[in-house]
């Protein structure tokens, strides 16, 4: 079932032929020509116009002289009264923010999601809206109000979010939690990406970044060593394989989302094809934004066919989204993306500006999404879905803490630093107080 953006007017093109699906019936063919469709009307009337047509032959043209006073509002709600939940128009597969905005208000809240034929992951715009907001958080440098779950990211969508835990790996810059959303009905575990402060550093670096790891197992599959080692060789790998361990204990067999953006999305993936291969979890799903290329083609079919609930969502021109370079002529030797990609980007009609959502093939290198654009971007790769991602102001590889967080503290010879609770315990009561830390890092 694939939601999809309709535009005030088609595009002037060859004759077509679309379908409209409802209940999973097709219910009307759609055939139309060159001439535009919507002399003066708008959004709404030319849905509303698709909704209650039947076949017309040949690239007949639309007459839809009594259309053209029909509002968005309108026309949606005609669609609800046809049970439409599937449209697509030939090279728009799209879910636009207008469209999920007005029907939520007219439904209610309900998952919103795209799904498909190739056995890859289902897009759930609403699930991707929640996660970036776990990603968000991992940012935050006061592990008081992280660990507790008060601070001014820990709130909106991801509300009641119990952290079970939280580590830090200072050498490296590191950092990433382990959860569990009672509302999802799932173990979440987030990773912290790459700092503001030295972003444009490392995506200069990210150009030159070289396939030098032969992926343990998998025949030919090669990955860059940095992105490998940063989850799989740094204290955060045995803190969170524990810590997913105390919490199936505790809630049982429930589903495991991983989530990470820029380097976090990098560790993001390695963690669930870990927790998948190594681990035996047979209900992982990850979901990245703004994540670099990490693998070539070997290393994506074996990850497309081992983790394939996977969803990696690019915004705009997101300039690290297109690094380290992809070469078409030389797959084997270069990197590649994995599939499936879901971009970000606004398109205009009008006076009218819309967000789409728009779900990629199963290449993982779709030339009609982000590859479709220069990847020239930082500040698009700092906001996804409205929502800030990255440190806030200089607190870039910093820790604060205070004393209320001893009893769940430990820390290693190289100030590594671990907080833990016991699932089963209740989310600590800790309000976030304006008093200097005991302990900045």
């Amino acid at each position: 079932m694939q939601f999809v953006a309709i535009p005030r007017r088609l595009p002037r093109t060859a004759v077509q032929s679309n379908n409209l699906i409802s209940g999973g019936q097709e219910i009307t063919t759609v055939v139309y020509g060159s001439k535009k469709v919507a002399k003066g009307g708008d959004f709404g009337s030319f849905v509303c116009f698709l909704l209650g047509q039947r076949h017309l032959e040949g690239g007949g043209y639309f007459d839809q002289s009594d259309l053209d006073s029909i509002t968005v509002d309108q026309a949606l709600r005609k669609a609800i009264s046809y049970k439409i939940w599937t449209a697509t128009l030939g090279y728009l597969n799209i879910v636009t923010k207008l469209y999920s905005i007005e029907a939520r208000r007219m439904w209610g809240e309900r998952d919103l999601k795209v799904k498909h034929k190739d056995g890859l992951a289902v897009y759930n715009h609403t699930l991707s809206t929640t996660l970036v907001e776990y990603a968000s958080a991992v940012y935050m440098s006061d592990l008081t109000e992280l660990f507790s779950w008060t601070c001014q990211r820990c709130d909106d969508l991801t509300k009641g979010f119990e952290v079970i835990e939280l580590v830090v790996d200072v050498q490296h810059c590191l950092q990433g939690f382990v959860g569990v959303a009672k509302d999802l009905n799932a173990i979440v575990i987030a990773f912290r990406g790459t700092q503001e402060r030295s972003i444009q550093n490392w995506v200069e670096d990210l150009y030159w970044k070289q396939l030098d790891l032969n992926y343990p197992g998998m025949p030919d599959a090669m990955v860059h060593h940095g992105f490998y080692f940063a989850y799989h060789n740094t204290t955060i790998r045995p803190c969170v394989v524990n810590a997913v361990k105390r919490a199936k204990q505790l809630y049982g067999d429930i589903d495991i989302m991983v989530t990470g953006h820029s380097m976090g999305g990098a560790m993001a993936a390695f963690c669930g094809l870990d927790l998948t291969v190594n681990h035996e979890a047979g209900n992982v799903k990850v979901v990245t934004f703004g994540q670099p290329r990490i693998g070539n083609a070997a290393f994506v079919s074996y990850y497309s066919k081992l983790v394939p609930d996977t969803i990696r969502v690019t915004n705009e021109h997101d300039i690290v989204a297109h690094l380290p370079p992809f070469y078409s002529h030389f797959a084997q030797k270069t990197y590649h993306h994995f599939p499936r990609e879901v971009w970000i980007y606004h398109v205009g009609f009008g006076s009218l500006i819309y967000t789409v959502e728009k779900v990629c093939d199963g290449s993982g290198e779709d030339p009609d999404c982000s590859r479709s654009v220069v990847g020239n971007s930082i500040s698009d790769h700092l906001e996804y879905y409205g929502v800030r991602l990255g440190a806030l102001g200089s607190d870039a590889c910093r820790i604060v803490m205070d004393s209320r967080l001893a009893a769940y503290s430990t820390q290693d010879q190289a100030g590594n630093l671990i907080l833990s609770r016991n699932p089963s315990s209740s989310v600590v009561n800790m309000k976030s107080e304006p008093s200097a830390p005991v302990n900045s890092l």
